[in-house]
């Protein structure tokens, strides 16, 4: 069963075709990874999955068509996005910033079985709970964010380059807890230029290339696709033996 269906995307900035008739699938209860280069078209897929840039084709979460749908209104049907820059108030507590990701389900009831939830998740966001966010170091920052979506209890997390500009072990901190997310039920599509890093935890990948998809499939057939090992795994004399 599908959580996220996504038919003939295609977003267009003035004359500049970024998406070009791209379809894709989240099953629920599974990670999903779009893989491609800086300007392949990543972004601007999640951003037309949010409704927060105009776009073509047709959109389904579960079983209820998003055409029309502004951002708030698809946020509170369960999709969340972290987008690339974090998107973090600043000058605000790490606290803070976690009870705002919480404000549509306000009168659900108190936040705080929530927050504990997310300082067991992410102990170091409990350390630093009245420290500024601006004062994150970055990966930090990215927990945050990540946390801040959590707070909504989103049925469909989406991460925009969770990787981008942190170490090496923070990155595998980031995704494996993406990975136990996916374990706890929470569907995930994950947009990454670190193939090999997305590859270990998805359980089905795409591949955009200007803005269309040039392959698609399970890790290990891309893992083993010579395309996806020249451009994306940095294995060039792998392949070549």
């Amino acid at each position: 069963m599908s959580i996220l269906s996504v038919s003939g995307a295609t977003v267009h900035y003035d004359a500049i075709l970024a998406v070009s008739d791209v379809s894709v699938t989240v099953p629920k209860g599974a990670i999903v990874t779009i893989l491609g280069a800086n300007g392949a078209g990543k972004s601007s897929l999640l951003n037309a999955v949010m409704g927060v840039v105009p776009a073509e084709g047709r959109f389904r979460f579960r079983d209820r068509d998003l055409a029309g749908l502004g951002a708030e209104t698809r946020v509170a049907a369960g999709i969340s996005l972290v987008p690339e820059k974090r998107e973090l108030f600043t000058t605000m507590t790490v606290e803070d910033n976690l009870r705002l990701g919480r404000f549509r389900l306000r009168r659900a009831g108190s936040p705080e079985p929530m927050l504990r939830e997310m300082f067991a998740l992410f102990p170091r966001l409990q350390e630093r709970r009245r420290q500024l966010a601006g004062t994150l170091s970055g990966g930090e920052r990215q927990m945050l964010a990540m946390a801040r979506a959590l707070m909504g209890e989103p049925e469909l997390l989406m991460l925009d380059e969770p990787s981008l500009g942190l170490a090496p072990l923070i990155v595998r901190e980031i995704l494996g807890t993406a990975a136990r997310l996916r374990d706890n039920g929470t569907s995930i599509l994950l947009v990454e230029q670190n193939a090999r890093a997305a590859l270990a935890i998805a359980d089905y990948g795409y591949v955009l290339e200007n803005g269309s998809v040039m392959l698609e499939g399970e890790p290990a057939a891309l893992q083993a696709d010579r395309r996806v090992i020249e451009s994306y795994l940095g294995m060039r004399g792998v392949a070549a033996r």
